[in-house]
């Protein structure tokens, strides 16, 4: 096995395959990638067992083979190395592998392609297509709102909900939630839903293009997400998603409309001096005027600022976390946000003014109840 390839062309999707390699590996095998060459096409194949990576690029072959290669060796030989040429040889019985440069040779130890694990195989898929740029979109609105709770599992990942011509992405950690909803350009013929992973879904958002067009592929086990040259499998969270809708207040008659930059810096100041476990912030809305306001008891602490509003409602004072509010605040895009308010005891609901056609944003946020 034999090939000639540019080192930085190389590395890019070594990079991309590196995602799925865990520090501390189960099996010494998943330290490796796994690389096979057929017709002038190099396969780059990794896997932690819970993602499988699988990239490819043109190269000039000589002949074709597989190889299971130590990924940390190599990639860290490529990032040494400016761009050029170079030349990758495996001998017949694959234990030892020579790299080439203009600067010199390297011989690193193969080990056997037999050992690596199979990808898993689509079986009775179904299947959805979107814009790589629909996608993205839709992990960074709502991975944020993930849990890391190991014990609410099914929290842990972004729950699709996949419906003839719409698809909702939801998160949550039970204090906040997310539902995105995006409906041009969808192609399915299949209404179900799934938990995609967090840790599949950074990898995906790490790599994927804009312009590139995903197909989205699924079964009970797991999800199958093509784009480019790359494809990427995950297994799917096996949990039942709770039922998110029945927490969204949908009775909200205190609007209150803000520049959105305004509040989220306000926050920003403000948190500074709030107690630091419950990160609390008290919002004392009236017309025309916000006033945002922490203390501290522990240090005494406290931090006041005014800012100009539009509301609609009663007056209100409402307490709530503010890293969750200034991270909400941080994915959302319009210049004005709109928070839509019951009473202190229950969610808030935060969304973008100007919503883009064929989409739908929704924010959650639970209260910190206030102290008397």
């Amino acid at each position: 096995m034999k090939f000639n390839v540019s080192s930085s062309e190389f590395l890019k999707k070594l990079q991309i395959a590196s995602g799925a390699i865990n520090p501390n590996p189960v099996l010494p095998i998943l330290e490796d990638f796994l690389f096979d060459i057929k017709d002038g096409r190099l396969t780059i194949s990794s896997t932690n067992l819970e993602t499988t990576i699988v990239t490819s690029l043109e190269v000039d072959a000589e002949e074709g083979g597989r190889v299971a290669v130590p990924a940390k060796i190599l990639l860290d030989t490529l990032k040494a190395l400016p761009d050029q040429p170079i030349t990758f040889t495996v001998d017949p019985s694959g234990k030892s592998i020579e790299l080439k440069s203009d600067y010199g040779q390297y011989k690193l130890a193969g080990d056997n392609p037999e050992d690596f694990p199979e990808t898993p195989q689509e079986d009775n898929v179904s299947q959805i297509t979107m814009a790589g740029s629909v996608l993205s979109d839709a992990i960074v609105k709502t991975l944020f709102a993930t849990s890391t709770d190991e014990l609410r599992l099914a929290m842990t990942g972004v729950y699709v909900q996949v419906d003839f011509n719409k698809v909702v992405f939801v998160a949550t950690d039970a204090h906040k939630l997310v539902k995105f909803m995006y409906s041009e350009g969808i192609k399915t013929e299949a209404t179900s839903a799934f938990i995609i992973p967090k840790k599949a879904l950074t990898l995906i958002k790490n790599v994927i293009k804009s312009d590139d067009e995903v197909t989205l592929s699924y079964n009970t086990t797991n999800v199958f997400v093509e784009f480019g040259d790359t494809r990427m499998v995950s297994r799917l969270v096996d949990a039942k998603y709770p039922d998110y809708n029945a927490v969204i207040p949908v009775d909200n008659p205190h609007l209150l409309t803000i520049n959105r930059r305004d509040f989220q810096s306000s926050l920003k100041r403000i948190a500074i001096y709030a107690n630091k476990t419950t990160n609390q912030v008290i919002l004392n809305i009236q017309d025309g005027s916000l006033t945002v306001s922490a203390q501290d008891l522990d240090f005494s602490n406290e931090a006041t600022e005014q800012l100009t509003c539009a509301y609609q409602g009663e007056p209100m004072t409402i307490g709530f976390n503010a890293k969750f509010l200034i991270e909400m605040l941080g994915v959302l895009e319009s210049d004005d946000v709109l928070f839509e308010l019951s009473t202190p005891s229950r969610a808030g609901i935060l969304m973008p003014t100007d919503q883009e056609a064929h989409q739908d944003l929704l924010m959650l946020v639970m209260p910190v109840m206030m102290s008397n």
